[in-house]
C-alpha cells in the first residue's frame, strides 16, 4: 500500500483539515483511502475514519517500536495511506512525525500556513528539506500543500517559486467552515463536529491528486508477523465500554482483543448493565461530560460488584477515573463512581500530564509481570486524590503517572492507570492471558 505523510510546519497548521482533504480528493478520484495518524492521538482519526469510511490506524514508534509499526501499517486496508503528523515535523522526542515517516521509508508532503507568504513558503519548504540531514533523519521532503492559499496570484507565485525538488501539491482555500471545534484533549469528535461536506468538497478540489498518488510510494522494508498466537481452548468473553464516555480505544486494541477472545461492547451511558464476562476493560474517553448518568446507571455497581468477585478490571484513563470512588467535573459537581479504586478524582482547568510514558511493574499486574517496563501515552485534564494505603502497581520512569511517582491503582484483580498503552506494548496480550 502506497503512503504518503502529511507533516507540519508546527501544530495549528491545518494538518487535520489537509488530512481530510486528500482523503476526500483521494476518494475521489477512485481510490481505497487508509487513513493513519502519526502519534498517540484519538480525537483526529475519529475525523479521518468519518471521511474515509475506516478506523485509522495509530504509528507511533515510542507505542509500538519499530516493528511494531510496520505491522500496523501493514494490517491497513485500501491501495493509499494517508497519514497525518503530530505537532512540527521534526517535534516529539519520543516518536516524531519526521521519525514515523523514517521509520517507513515514506515521503512527507508539507503543510505549510500560506495565508502571509508567497516566496516565503517555499523558502519555508526548502529549510525543512535541509533540516533533515542536520537533525539526522533520512526524510524526504518531497511536496507542499499550501494551507489557507487564495488561487490566481496568490497561488501561482507559490507554485512558481518552488524548486524542482518539491512538488506543488495544492492548496486548502481559506474557509472558516473547516475549522473544528476544540475542547479539553482537543477538538471534537468526528461524529460530534464534523467538517462540512461542501466546505470539505471545495478544499479537497485545490489538491492536486495525481501529484499526490506520483509522490506516494510503497514502505521499506517487510512487516514481520506478530509472535504472539491467541491460545487454544475456549475464548474468554472480555466486556468493552463502548459511548460517548469511553471513545478512546485504538483500532488494533479491539482487534487484538476480537483475535484472543469474543468482545462484548456495553454502553454504560444508555444505561446499559454490565454483560456477563471474564474480564472488563473501560477505555479512556469523557466520563467527567457524562458523569450523571454514569452515576444513576447500573453498569458501575455491576462493574464493582464483578471486581469484588474477582474478575480482572482494566481502566485506562477516564477508565480509572469511573473506577474510582467520586469525580468531581470543573463546575464542581461530585458524583459517585464504581468505587473499586481508593481514589477521588476531580477534573480541572488546564492539563495534568501530557507525554509519552514508560512504567516498570512494582509487582505482577494484570498488564505486566513484576520488572517489566510498559510504554504508553498520557493526556488528562483530572488528577486523582488516593487513599493512603493505595497500592501501586508501577512506578513511573517517564511521565507523570497518578502521583508523580506511581502509576496503576490496584484493589482485587482491577488496575487503573492514567497511562494508556497499545497492543504492541504486550500488555493486552498479558491481561487475556490472566482471564
Amino acid at each position: 500500500m502506497k503512503g504518503v505523510v502529511l507533516g507540519g510546519v508546527a501544530s495549528g497548521v491545518g494538518k487535520t483539515v489537509a488530512t481530510l482533504a486528500a482523503i476526500r480528493a483521494l476518494d475521489g478520484a477512485g481510490h481505497a483511502v487508509q487513513p493513519a495518524k502519526a502519534g498517540p492521538d484519538f480525537i483526529d482519526p475519529s475525523h479521518h475514519e468519518r471521511v474515509a469510511g475506516r478506523p485509522s490506524r495509530t504509528l507511533d514508534l515510542w507505542l509500538q517500536g519499530e516493528g511494531g509499526l510496520r505491522r500496523n501499517y501493514a494490517r491497513g486496508e485500501g491501495d493509499v495511506c494517508v497519514v497525518e503528523g503530530v505537532m512540527g515535523l521534526y517535534d516529539g522526542d519520543g516518536s516524531s512525525t519526521a521519525a514515523v515517516a523514517e521509520a517507513l521509508d515514506l515521503p512527507v508532503a508539507l503543510v505549510v500556513d500560506a495565508s502571509a507568504g508567497m516566496e516565503s513558503v517555499a523558502a519555508t519548504a526548502l529549510g525543512f528539506r535541509a533540516y533533515a540531514e542536520r537533525a539526522g533523519r533520512d526524510v524526504d521532503v518531497a511536496g507542499v500543500i499550501a494551507q489557507r492559499a487564495h488561487g490566481g496570484r496568490h497561488e501561482n507565485g507559490i507554485r512558481e517559486a518552488l524548486p524542482d525538488e518539491l512538488t506543488y501539491l495544492g492548496r486548502i482555500p481559506p474557509n472558516d467552515n473547516l475549522d473544528v471545534p476544540e475542547r479539553h484533549l482537543g477538538l471534537h469528535m468526528g461524529d460530534e463536529s464534523p467538517v462540512p461536506d461542501d466546505a470539505l468538497d471545495a478544499a479537497a478540489e485545490g489538491l492536486r491528486v495525481e501529484r499526490l498518488l506520483d509522490v506516494a510510494r510503497e514502505p521499506a522494508g517487510v512487516a514481520e508477523p506478530s509472535e504472539r498466537a491467541a491460545p487454544p481452548g475456549d475464548r474468554p468473553r472480555v466486556a468493552v465500554a463502548r459511548d460517548e464516555a469511553f471513545r478512546f480505544a485504538y483500532p488494533a486494541t479491539v482487534e487484538r482483543l476480537r483475535e484472543r477472545a469474543t468482545v462484548e461492547p456495553f454502553a454504560p451511558v444508555a444505561g446499559d448493565p454490565l454483560p456477563p464476562c471474564d474480564g472488563v476493560y473501560l477505555p479512556g474517553g469523557y466520563p467527567e461530560l457524562h458523569a450523571a448518568a454514569l452515576a444513576e446507571g447500573p453498569a458501575l455497581a455491576d462493574i464493582a460488584a464483578a471486581a469484588a468477585e474477582g474478575v480482572p478490571v482494566l481502566g485506562e484513563c477516564g477508565g480509572l477515573m469511573a473506577l474510582a470512588e467520586s469525580l468531581t467535573t470543573v463546575e464542581g459537581e461530585t458524583h459517585a463512581m464504581a468505587g473499586v479504586l481508593p481514589a477521588d478524582v476531580a477534573m480541572r482547568d488546564r492539563y495534568q500530564a501530557l507525554d509519552h510514558v514508560e512504567l516498570r511493574a512494582r509487582r505482577d499486574a494484570p498488564t505486566a509481570s513484576a520488572g517489566d517496563a510498559l510504554r504508553g501515552h498520557e493526556f488528562h485534564y483530572s488528577d486523582a486524590d488516593v487513599a493512603g494505603d493505595a497500592r501501586f502497581a508501577f512506578d513511573v520512569e517517564r511521565g507523570t503517572g497518578i502521583d508523580g511517582e506511581h502509576d496503576g491503582l490496584t484493589e482485587h484483580r482491577t488496575l487503573g492507570t492514567y497511562c494508556h498503552v497499545h497492543p504492541e506494548s504486550g500488555a493486552f496480550d498479558a491481561f487475556l492471558d490472566g482471564l
